[in-house]
């Protein structure tokens, strides 16, 4: 018995000379901050034997080897070398793979960009197996998907998993970990990293001035006006770069005020959505925040990684962020030895809100994927197979400060970040009550520039509620009426 990848559905009526097309006059295969290849251009090819993928190498399918991998083919990987580095994957993850299979070469490289180190290869047909497919030269995984250059990821999460073959790895994951990278009901991209989010706060100048950790909106408002009377900023958000940071409290208030409904209509570019008046709650809450001057003077000028780094050196004490928060400040941290991090749930605006204060947006992230038209994507598969291994999962948390989407893999790791372990610790509080929106991966210009020039606005009190909804509405519309992008659906 042997298996096969094929080309997926997601490729009719587009092909690669269709992706080189797109490319060469908007850049769109590349995400935000991404930079375009102009000798892309001269890529791929006019023969029609490109419009068809050929069929991937395979072995035999066994209880040793589920997948039917060849084993006499290298696997060629690609890992961004950005927050994380890339030593996680030759200290680690393929050290793993070697001891199973001590016959395939692994092909190794890191790259910073990867949308420049890559477009030119997906353009002429020969991409590499397995690829962390981040940072800021990320190639747009939704035109990937559209141009059916993503193989479906169906055969791994179906698979036995590395440690139990009476568990497949789809049963072996956190729950939302394989919706957050499937577009149309099919899998494409595989979220490795665990992220929780939330309030960051200084620990430490809370606990020096007494101030109670608030649970509601009101009482958020009140230990606010106590640090602004001591001439500390109560807050900071992520900038000229990142406004939209700030939606995330935003919406998660939200939601727990109204239940995640609110969230599928968005993703699902309802008209209106925006427009829910739990949303313009939260949205008025948030604008509070600059009527009353609780943000750092000059934030809303300041690059991200400036913004947090005042916030770790003692200038503020609320920060929204992600579980990444920790490792990417580690620096400013330094500076500051008697700062302590912890992360809080984002208040209840009100007391009959639907969901618990314990309720966490978290969601999986840092996108690997298979190109559909890689040389080995079998191979790819079971690298991804071999990270979602027990063994491979910890030892990512223990070297790079990140939760996993492997579930159970950080219990008995003793984390000695403190960030990282309040995030651990909200994660479980929260159970099942966790939450997450899908809108800015599966549409980027909805986000960015879209929600988020109209949240940086909100932040500068230069936007009313009602206009910040306007502008949303607006974003949400011109992605639902461009006929030309794949829209997605999911059910609440």
């Amino acid at each position: 018995m042997s298996s096969s990848i094929e080309r997926t559905p997601a490729a009719a009526g587009t092909d690669r000379r269709t992706f080189l097309q797109r490319v060469a006059v908007t850049g769109v295969a590349l995400g935000p901050g991404g930079a375009f290849l102009a000798s892309c251009a001269t890529g791929g090819g006019d023969d029609d034997s490109d419009d068809e993928a050929s069929e991937a190498p395979s072995g035999d399918v066994s209880d040793d080897n589920p997948l039917g991998i060849p084993t006499d083919q290298p696997v060629e990987v690609y890992i961004f070398d950005g927050g994380f580095g890339d030593e996680y994957a030759t200290e680690l993850h393929q050290p793993i793979f070697h001891e199973k299979w001590p016959d395939i070469e692994i092909d190794h490289h890191a790259a910073v960009d990867i949308g420049a180190e890559l477009q030119a290869r997906f353009v002429a047909g020969d991409p590499p197996d397995f690829i962390n497919n981040s940072g800021d030269g990320q190639m747009d995984p939704a035109q990937l998907v559209s141009d059916g250059l993503l193989a479906d990821l169906s055969p791994l999460f179906d698979a036995p998993s590395w440690d139990d073959p009476s568990v497949t790895v789809r049963d072996s994951l956190q729950p939302g970990t394989i919706e957050s990278g499937t577009f149309n009901g099919t899998p494409y991209i595989l979220n490795y990293a665990f992220t929780v989010f939330g309030l960051w706060f200084n620990q430490t100048l809370m606990d020096e001035n007494g101030w109670p950790v608030p649970t509601t909106w009101q009482e958020m408002m009140d230990v606010c006006a106590d640090i602004a009377a001591t001439g500390i900023a109560p807050w900071v958000y992520q900038g000229v770069t990142a406004p939209r940071y700030m939606n995330w409290p935003l919406l998660s208030m939200a939601t727990k005020l109204a239940g995640p409904e609110i969230l599928v209509a968005i993703d699902n570019l309802e008209p209106g959505a925006w427009g829910h008046e739990a949303i313009m709650e939260s949205a008025a809450a948030i604008r509070q925040l600059a009527e009353n001057s609780y943000f750092l003077p000059g934030v809303e000028g300041m690059e991200f990684r400036d913004a947090q780094g005042l916030w770790a050196r003692g200038q503020a004490v609320f920060c929204p962020s992600g579980s990444w928060l920790e490792n990417e400040e580690t620096d400013a941290i330094a500076e500051n030895p008697t700062f302590q991090m912890a992360m809080m749930p984002d208040p209840l605006l009100s007391p009959d809100s639907v969901m618990p204060l314990e309720t966490v947006r978290a969601t999986a992230g840092e996108p690997y994927v298979v190109p559909a038209d890689a040389n080995n994507p079998l191979g790819g598969m079971e690298y991804m197979r071999a990270m979602l291994s027990m063994e491979g999962a910890r030892g990512f948390t223990e070297r790079v400060t990140s939760l996993t989407s492997v579930a159970g893999s950080s219990d008995g790791v003793q984390i000695q970040a403190p960030g990282l372990a309040s995030a651990q610790a909200a994660l479980q509080a929260a159970g099942d009550n966790v939450i997450n929106w899908f809108y800015p991966s599966w549409y980027s210009t909805m986000e960015n520039p879209g929600i988020d020039q109209a949240t940086g606005a909100l932040l500068r009190a230069e936007l009313t509620v009602d206009e910040w909804v306007a502008q949303c509405e607006a974003a949400a519309t011109e992605i639902r009426d461009d006929d030309s992008i794949v829209k997605q659906t999911r059910e609440g």
